[in-house]
């Protein structure tokens, strides 16, 4: 139940939105389609007003009429549910289900995402629809997956929203002298004798409670979560055979814990949109899939939504250069993906995303676009039988919640937590070494740990890293590590809080400036490495700590020595040049530099057919795939 059904090879397509254009168009999206090789596409994800234009009348004639069409081709759906962008009529009969902000104001209809999770009158609808969808499609061939909702991460501060949260807050705590303690509420006499006085985070006069930020953004994960459940439980109801997920959107606004989510779908699905233009374009994909793979924990994963031809960087859109959209899908693959999947599959004419990246573009089928998206499509087709799982003996920490708590004002300075393990992940990226990521009460069967800026961490988690480093593990933690408990208060005797022992250093101030961050530290057992850096044995292993913020290059050379302290392969390719290996001795090379490169490997290239012996020449540009010999 955990794939596809019905879906031979690896996933490739995208979201089709034939509500979008007359039916005459639909004939020929499904020949482009075949003649592509797509095999998946995803529809309806915005077409609730379509399919319900009135409340609880459903016009699903068009729908039955594209899902025989595609069956028909032999193309299968990911049918979506289509909650995440309710139709004008909901706004107008349940204006009090609209979302609000934290200054208070309330966001009309005209965009997508215009509605508040924890408004009963929503989950009511979203339901009906689901249910609606389910009973009608349970049977049909064209059926492989359903995409429940679109990228959740809307969260709202209405009535609505804090009445859930005071019930999620009595389920966390039990009583309110617990969350007074964990809220430190006897600051500014915020002190709560009633579960009426708490509201949501809305806008106050200075600076809010970082323990009620915190906790509600955990409670917006949850409720969100709900939400999805309620869906996913009546799709599997009616069709048990079908999986079930949603596709996963990154960013410091979403109030989502993906890691946590991924136990509630069958596979993990992730949408993934670079914003560098250079080759910080090829870091982030790295990033994306690794972040991905680990979620799955060993399940299957899928890129659900990618951009095939452009990159959104903040000022203006970037045009991929030739074959860099089948660097970026097989970058995916190589780790771990099950396919690769595009926003869009046709651009549309209007709409806020008009001059959204497509498969097909504007200029249609006789584009460099779509003929690169025909060779994308020979190339994943002979990837099925590529086996054996991804090689990472390091691991990265990853917690949401420190990403969170370091968003709150009143730091000492900014930290972006995503940029910061983004950091480690480049360096090790740069230096050829594939990396997991994990939390840190997950086992720990890595040879390398990485700590960027893991704000928060409980005494369980603490102890798991302690008894890590004690059994013989390398750890590398950075500033900003282990200074608060997890509900965001400040472990007293010094920083970095927990994890003075077994990093040997005790940091007595903070020291911010214009230029990063640096820290007042004293050894306490630990020997200093370069200026920032130190080194402590303690039992077994090792513990490095990084005390200020490194630049590039100096942070690789760290993570490099650490590395190799801890016995990890060492890629050594050149800057540019990707190498993922796999179980068993697949390898995958993608060269993202403008010169030619050597890589190391043995077995058959099974995109030509060559024989590789001991070393492959990769030209500019591009890509190989290398069996094993058997």
């Amino acid at each position: 139940m955990h794939w596809p059904k019905g879906v031979d090879g690896l996933c490739y397509g995208g979201d089709y939105n034939p509500e979008q254009w007359p039916e005459d168009v639909w004939r020929e999206d499904i020949e482009l389609m075949r003649r592509a090789g797509v095999n998946l596409v995803s529809v309806g994800v915005f077409a609730w007003s379509r399919l319900e234009p009135v409340e609880g009348h459903y016009d699903f004639g068009w729908l039955d009429r594209i899902l025989d069409l595609l069956a028909e081709g032999g193309v299968k759906a990911a049918l979506a549910t289509p909650t995440a962008s309710p139709p004008p009529w909901f706004s107008l009969a349940y204006p009090d289900a609209l979302p609000v902000r934290g200054d208070g104001t309330r966001l009309l209809h005209g965009s997508r995402d215009t509605y508040c999770a924890s408004a009963p009158a929503y989950r009511d609808a979203c339901r009906r629809i689901a249910g609606a969808l389910a009973e009608r499609y349970a049977g049909h061939p064209a059926l492989a997956l359903w995409h429940v909702h679109n990228e959740y991460g809307t969260a709202c501060h209405c009535d609505h929203a804090a009445t859930a949260f005071r019930g999620w807050l009595r389920k966390e705590y039990g009583d309110l002298d617990a969350l007074n303690d964990a809220w430190v509420s006897a600051f500014w006499s915020q002190h709560y004798s009633a579960w009426e006085q708490i509201f949501p985070p809305r806008a106050t006069q200075y600076m809010p409670n970082p323990g009620q930020l915190l906790d509600f953004r955990r409670f917006w994960s949850d409720e969100l979560l709900s939400a999805y459940v309620e869906q996913r439980d009546l799709l599997r109801a009616a069709t048990p055979d079908v999986p079930i997920t949603t596709n996963y959107v990154f960013g410091g606004w979403v109030p989502v814990d993906h890691a946590r989510w991924a136990r509630e779908v069958d596979l993990v699905a992730i949408d993934h949109y670079p914003s560098d233009a250079g080759l910080g374009a090829e870091e982030q994909t790295a990033f994306g899939a690794d972040l991905a793979r680990s979620w799955a924990r060993g399940k299957p994963w899928l890129l659900m939504e990618s951009a095939p031809n452009l990159i959104y960087t903040r000022d203006r859109m970037h045009a991929k250069e030739p074959g860099r959209m089948i660097r970026h899908s097989l970058s995916h693959v190589a780790r771990g993906s099950r396919g690769a999947m595009f926003f869009q599959w046709r651009a549309p004419r209007g709409g806020a995303e008009r001059y959204h990246s497509a498969l097909v573009p504007h200029a249609g089928p006789d584009s460099r676009v779509y003929r690169e998206a025909v060779t994308l499509g020979g190339v994943l087709s002979r990837l099925s039988e590529v086996d054996g799982s991804v090689m990472a003996s390091t691991a990265i920490a990853w917690d949401a919640a420190s990403w969170w708590a370091l968003q709150a004002p009143g730091m000492p300075m900014e930290i972006d937590y995503a940029a910061e393990v983004q950091a480690a992940h480049r360096a090790l990226w740069h230096a050829g070494v594939t990396a997991d990521f994990v939390a840190l009460t997950d086992p720990l069967p890595y040879s390398l740990l990485v700590l960027p800026a893991h704000y928060l961490i409980s005494d369980e988690a603490a102890e798991a890293v302690r008894a890590y480093v004690d059994s013989g593990g390398h750890l590398v933690a950075t500033y900003l590590s282990g200074v608060a408990d997890e509900h965001g208060r400040v472990r007293l005797g010094g920083y970095p809080g927990a994890l003075r022992d077994v990093l040997g250093v005790r940091v007595e101030e903070f020291q911010p400036s214009p230029e990063g961050w640096a820290e007042l530290v004293s050894l306490a057992g630990a020997t200093q490495v370069q200026p920032g850096v130190t080194r402590h044995e303690y039992g077994a292993g090792i513990a490095w700590y990084i005390s200020a913020r490194l630049d590039d290059p100096t942070y690789q050379d760290v993570l490099t020595a650490a590395a190799r302290d801890a016995g990890v392969a060492i890629a050594g390719v050149a800057p540019g040049v990707e190498v993922v290996r796999r179980d068993g001795g697949w390898v995958f090379a993608l060269n993202h530099t403008d010169e030619p490169h050597d890589i190391p490997a043995e077995g058959i290239e099974i995109l030509t057919g060559a024989p590789v012996t001991g070393v492959l020449t990769l030209p500019a540009g591009a890509y190989a795939i290398i069996r094993p010999h058997p």
